[in-house]
């Protein structure tokens, strides 16, 4: 009895060893995409709408967002005055909406106008493959592709002034000031 108490003990301490030592496994809510990665293709994701044409040498903002969403009724004011201000110093934002109804983003659009990019993720292919946990999400690409931040939620909202602030801050430091 004894001896099989000892062998048990020895088991969980070994189980409990190999449990503590073994990789994590990714949390569901993790993002597939991390600062340094270079974001998937848009192009390849079916999207609908026009996407800009050429996005080399510009800082981008990839935007996750759906009309339901409440803190994207106040990035998206944030990121139309981004979008004024800063894109003629090469800003392109694209908004990728996750509405099931197209009908519920065209009346967001009508309720809060923008005249940045606007497509949508009817199949969710691509919020699927960057495994979008919180909107709005916003993945700021530097001019190759490369994500070089990730804001999510609510917290974009939350820090408005220090969010404008990083763009800027990473528009002077990606893309070349023309002479």
């Amino acid at each position: 009895m004894n001896l099989h108490r000892t062998w048990t003990k020895l088991l969980i301490a070994l189980t409990a060893t190999a449990m503590v030592h073994a990789a994590p496994a990714p949390a569901a809510d993790e993002p597939a995409i991390k600062v340094g990665d270079t974001f998937p293709a848009l192009a390849d994701f079916g999207l609908e709408g026009t996407l800009p044409a050429d996005l080399k040498g510009k800082l981008v903002i990839v935007d996750f967002w759906a009309s339901w969403c409440g803190p994207c009724r106040g990035t998206f004011p944030m990121m139309e005055d981004m979008h004024k201000r800063l894109g003629k110093r090469g800003l392109v934002i694209i908004a990728v909406n996750e509405d099931k109804s197209r009908v519920a983003m065209t009346e967001f659009l009508r309720q809060h106008p923008v005249s940045f990019t606007v497509v949508r993720d009817a199949k969710k292919k691509l919020a699927a493959t960057v495994n979008v946990a919180l909107l709005p999400a916003s993945y700021i690409l530097d001019g190759n592709g490369k994500v070089v931040s990730i804001q999510s939620g609510e917290r974009t909202m939350q820090n408005r002034a220090m969010f404008v602030r990083h763009v800027e801050d990473l528009l002077e430091k990606h893309v070349p000031k023309k002479p």
